[in-house]
């Protein structure tokens, strides 16, 4: 998969969890790596490309478990629960599995069900949280995948940052909250668009 390839996937993923968040469900969706997950259902829909067809992707997210989808953007499994080998204190198992699986995974994108809000994991940290029910949260999305892209896991882990509160984080975009060194990487790119 090219840059831009990862890039539009990206894009796609937070459209479909703020889809899913403002119907007050929850999701997780990780991608690429190779991170450890067993079926908890039946695997009868076969893998596809996922920006191909949201509909399927959206019901399938819906299930109990992850969605794991490959470095290629093709769904390699879902209803999964994923091994979860860290707690993420003061918050359920949906968040402490997406931490866990972003050490291995490239991205890990969840909807929490109980806040509603988009959170996105990199490096087995959260590195961003969107509010879908911000005005023009839609309208950030490219400007936050661009973020996304300038935040590696290898910076993440050399800044040796720790998940922070929300009250710790910044906003640069409209319901776009960033938190650790993704706040002062950020900082640079929004210096960089003026």
């Amino acid at each position: 998969m090219t840059d831009e390839d990862f890039k539009e996937l990206q894009e796609f993923l937070i459209q479909v969890c703020i889809k899913i968040a403002k119907r007050g469900e929850g999701a997780i969706f990780v991608v690429g790596g190779n991170v450890e997950h067993k079926p908890l259902v039946e695997q009868s829909v076969p893998p596809f490309k996922v920006n191909k067809n949201p509909k399927l992707l959206e019901s399938l997210a819906l299930m109990d478990g992850a969605v794991v989808i490959d470095d290629k953007g093709i769904l390699v499994a879902y209803g999964t629960m994923l091994k979860s080998s860290k707690v993420f204190r003061n918050f359920g198992t949906r968040h402490s599995a997406a931490m866990s699986a972003s050490r291995k995974a490239k991205l890990v994108v969840m909807v929490s069900e109980e806040d509603k809000k988009v959170r996105i994991f990199k490096g087995g940290k959260m590195i961003m949280q969107l509010d879908p029910f911000e005005k023009n949260v839609e309208k950030a999305i490219p400007t936050t995948v661009q973020i996304l892209e300038s935040v590696g896991a290898g910076t993440i882990g050399a800044l040796g940052t720790s998940i922070l509160v929300p009250t710790l984080g910044i906003t640069l975009l409209p319901g776009v909250v960033l938190f650790g060194s993704a706040y002062y990487i950020a900082k640079e790119i929004k210096k960089k668009f003026k």
